[in-house]
């Protein structure tokens, strides 16, 4: 089977990494693509993410079977529409069904109507409605943009001055993330926070492990919302076996019901960002697709074949034949990016190519490309570094014994920065 992944991440390279592994696969074509896709397949660089026309006739003139979508971008610029179109079967949701992630406000009236819980909320169009509202949520407030915003849309604020600056920068300096007018505006809940990522063909789900990833730039959760600087898996100190089925229950499967319900075609993954409170799981989001980092730490520990997994989804045939198994081990990992992230994206070049000490540490790429043996990065998030083990503690010790053995080779002037606590602080890890 020839196998199309979209999107040039570092969740792209674990995805193709993982592919490669099946004996279902004959060539993995990946588009853009990076570095680390390059090792498993053929880059199509001439190709954007969200070119759907274009894909569309590649992937047919290449004979591609099955594509797989990674960006949330491509989803909403209904890319698997046009895939579809042309006869391939396609993991990832309709640009309708996307809608789920493309736009917060649907999301919210989505989990109302179906009776999924999460938080109490208001969407409003305008600087005076919004005034209005923080009047009801006072301090408890958290703030998101209703479009993409590459994770950078949503602020946890501290108190009313807080949510009144983000305000002001959103509507009176027309700062607001993603474009348009519309924000959410939710009260601010109390719990762990963790994912869960479901592989779903449109009337069944299998929940992958869950895991637990770090969005604030900072060490102890300090600093400005990103795409994710880090995550681990299983997501233990969270999740039990009653509190899966409990997600499964309340919110994946009315989830489904909903989309069935509502005609909507969703084959591809439905991740659900979860608070666990003392209710039980309350939902913050809904991803269209496999989430970044989360993916780099759950799929080192799939013990199933994924294409099998992925093919019967997008064909809408899920089987208990192809559920998804796992391993008893953990996985670390953590993300290293460019100076000034996630304020300013630098590009970053001559890096040099990643040498893992095991087989138990890998390294996925972000947007990349190599040359003359070295790598040159977009900026921005460029370099997952994970580490399996039998247990947390070793999972975690490896992963950034293998981060710091590559920042040391870094050729000098060049300055990749990370968070020291993934998995660390939750899990009482100390290191050398």
């Amino acid at each position: 089977m020839n196998v199309l992944i979209v999107g040039s991440g570092a969740r792209e390279h674990a995805l193709a990494w993982k592919l490669r592994a099946s004996p279902h696969v004959d060539t993995i074509y990946a588009a853009p693509g990076n570095a680390g896709t390059a090792l498993a397949g053929t880059n199509w660089p001439q190709h954007a993410a969200t070119a759907g026309l274009e894909l569309a006739r590649a992937a047919k003139d290449a004979r591609v079977e099955l594509a797989v979508i990674g960006p949330e971008a491509a989803l909403a610029a209904g890319v698997s529409d046009a895939l579809r179109a042309n006869g391939i079967a396609v993991f990832g949701p309709s640009r309708a069904a996307a809608r789920l992630e493309s736009s917060k406000a649907f999301a919210k009236q989505f989990m109302e109507r179906y009776g999924i819980p999460t938080a109490r909320h208001r969407v409003v169009h305008d600087r005076k409605a919004a005034e209005r509202v923080l009047k009801y949520f006072g301090d408890g407030v958290v703030l998101k943009a209703d479009g993409l915003a590459a994770g950078k849309g949503v602020v946890v604020c501290a108190d009313v001055n807080e949510a009144r600056d983000v305000l002001e920068q959103w509507y009176d300096e027309r700062k607001l993330p993603g474009g348009g007018t519309s924000i959410v505006m939710e009260e601010r809940l109390s719990g762990q926070e963790a994912s869960v990522m479901a592989i779903v063909d449109g009337a069944k789900a299998f929940a992958l492990a869950a895991a637990c990833d770090y969005k604030r730039a900072g060490d102890g959760d300090t600093g400005p919302n990103t795409g994710g600087m880090g995550a681990y898996s299983p997501a233990q100190d969270v999740f039990d076996e009653a509190a899966i089925r409990r997600v499964h229950e309340v919110v994946l499967q009315p989830a489904l019901a909903g989309l069935r319900a509502e005609g909507l075609d969703y084959r591809g993954c439905l991740y659900a960002g979860l608070m666990m409170t003392d209710r039980g799981p309350s939902v913050l989001e809904f991803n269209a697709r496999f989430g970044d980092p989360e993916t780099q730490v759950v799929l080192p520990r799939l013990r199933s074949d994924l294409c099998e997994l992925l093919a019967s989804a997008a064909m809408g045939a899920l089987t208990d034949t192809v559920a998804p198994s796992f391993g008893d081990d953990a996985c670390v990992g953590v993300v290293l990016t460019s100076d000034g992230y996630p304020q300013a994206s630098t590009s970053v070049n001559g890096l040099p190519l990643f040498s893992a000490s095991s087989e138990q540490v890998m390294a996925f790429w972000g947007g990349s490309a190599t040359e003359n043996g070295r790598v040159n990065a977009s900026g921005g998030r460029v370099l997952t570094v994970c580490a399996r083990g039998a247990d947390m503690a070793t999972a975690c010790r490896d992963a950034y014994n293998a981060v710091e053995r590559y920042v040391a080779a870094l050729p000098s002037g060049v300055r990749l920065r990370y968070r020291s606590d993934i998995a660390a602080r939750t899990f009482a890890v100390t290191r050398p």
